[in-house]
């Protein structure tokens, strides 16, 4: 990989769930091509009640980006209604969540680290930002335009990412709150 890789939402390759309950978008796999990833990146949407798969051995991040959102459960350890947008919910892998519709379709930033090589910090950022490689990474603008110091514009729906294999170039980047300022919001899913 190169480094900053960009993406929009519209052109993520789709692989439907099995179950039929909803979609994943996957952002980045690392490393790329194996089945075992150290990390990965994808959006969810989720149109109806049903079960996530378990992950065992893995950490998971979810945040609601559009949507009603879900109720997420796995009594007596979870019991969490993920309804606020730019929010970030962590939780094990090992635990098999059963997730109940709180209105209508959602769409969710989902991160997930095998725990014995990396972990994930999920954060939402609505101020300048300041950018180092660290293991690997994932932006994604939820909303307004922002601008990286080469004057490049990221908008809502837009998104770029990089690995560890990026870690030759060290300057970092900057994003800029562009508009409206006050209504921008992203993600930066920093691998660690």
């Amino acid at each position: 990989m190169t480094d900053w890789q960009h993406f929009t939402f519209d052109t993520l390759p789709v692989s439907p769930w099995r179950n039929g309950g909803g979609e994943t978008r996957e952002i980045v796999s690392y490393p790329p091509g194996k089945s075992d990833f150290d990390w990965r990146v994808s959006i969810a949407t989720i149109a109806q009640d049903g079960p996530f798969s378990a992950f065992p051995g893995v950490d998971r991040s979810i945040t609601l980006l559009s949507g009603d959102g879900v109720h997420l459960q796995a009594l007596p350890d979870i019991n969490h209604a993920l309804t606020t947008p730019g929010e970030p919910f962590s939780f094990s892998g090992d635990i098999a969540l059963n997730a109940r519709m709180a209105g209508s379709v959602t769409t969710d930033f989902n991160v997930m680290t095998r725990r014995t090589v990396c972990a994930a910090r999920v954060v939402p950022v609505r101020e300048t930002l300041y950018l180092s490689h660290e293991k690997g990474g994932v932006i994604y603008v939820i909303s307004g335009i922002w601008q990286r110091q080469d004057g490049t514009p990221i908008r809502a729906g837009e998104g770029f990412y990089w690995s560890e294999l990026a870690q030759h170039r060290r300057e970092p980047l900057t994003l800029k709150p562009v508009e409206p300022v006050d209504g921008c919001l992203l993600l930066w899913a920093s691998m660690i």
